[in-house]
C-alpha cells in the first residue's frame, strides 16, 4: 500500500511538472506569435504612403509642353523614315531611318502614358504645331510632299537635309526640357534624345559630304 501512494505521487508530481512546461511554451508561442504580426503591421503601413504619394506628382508646365510637342515632332520623324524604306537607294541612309523610327515609337508611347497619366490632352494642330505651340525643326507639309516626291540619290540627300534640321530643333526643345522641367523621367529621356540626336547629326553630316 505505501509503495502505490509512492508511485503514485511521483507520476502526480512529474505530470505537474509537465504541464507547468506546456504551459510555459504554450504562453512563449502565443507572445512570439503575437509580436511579429504586430511588428509587421506597425512597419508595413507609413511605408505605403509615401510611394502613392510620389506616383501622383513630379510634373509642371514645362514637362506637359515637351511631351505635348515632342510627340508629333517625333511622329514625323517617323513618317520621314517610312519614306526611306522604299525611296532611299543608299544603304546607310536606310539603316539610319531604320535606326531613328525603332528609337522614336517607343518614345511617343512613352510619352503618350505621361500625358494620360498627369491628366493632360493629347497634342493636337497641323503639321507644324502641336497644341498651338510651334516647334523648331519641323517640315512644312511642301516640304515632307517633296521629299515624299523625291527617289534614290535626290532623295537620299533631301532626307539627310531635312532630317538634320528635324534633329536640331528636337534637340532645342530636349535643351529646353532639361533646364525647365521637373519630372525626371522626362528630363532623362530629354537627355537621351539629345544625346542621340546630335551623333545621328554628325553622321548625317559626313553622309552628306558624299551623297
Amino acid at each position: 500500500m505505501y509503495m502505490n501512494i509512492g508511485k503514485f505521487s511521483a507520476v502526480v508530481a512529474t505530470s505537474g511538472a509537465a504541464l507547468i512546461l506546456l504551459t510555459a511554451c504554450g504562453g512563449t508561442d502565443s507572445a512570439s506569435t503575437g509580436g511579429p504580426d504586430m511588428s509587421t503591421m506597425s512597419s508595413s503601413a507609413p511605408a505605403a504612403t509615401p510611394t502613392s504619394t510620389q506616383s501622383g506628382a513630379g510634373f509642371n508646365d514645362a514637362d506637359v509642353m515637351f511631351a505635348q510637342m515632342m510627340i508629333p515632332h517625333h511622329q514625323q520623324a517617323v513618317e520621314m523614315a517610312d519614306l526611306a524604306e522604299t525611296r532611299a537607294s543608299d544603304k546607310e541612309v536606310k539603316e539610319l531611318a531604320a535606326k531613328i523610327k525603332a528609337a522614336q515609337d517607343p518614345e511617343i508611347q512613352t510619352m503618350r502614358g505621361w500625358l494620360a497619366e498627369w491628366g493632360k490632352p493629347l497634342p493636337t494642330g497641323g503639321m507644324d504645331q502641336g497644341m498651338g505651340h510651334d516647334m523648331p525643326g519641323m517640315m512644312s507639309e511642301a516640304d515632307m510632299k517633296k521629299l515624299e516626291d523625291a527617289k534614290g540619290a535626290a532623295f537620299d540627300r533631301q532626307f539627310a537635309e531635312l532630317m538634320i534640321a528635324h534633329h536640331n530643333g528636337a534637340i532645342t526643345m530636349a535643351r529646353t526640357e532639361q533646364s525647365q522641367g521637373s519630372n525626371p523621367e522626362a528630363k532623362e529621356l530629354a537627355k537621351t534624345i539629345e544625346n542621340a540626336q546630335q551623333t545621328e547629326v554628325a553622321q548625317m553630316k559626313k553622309m552628306l559630304d558624299r551623297l
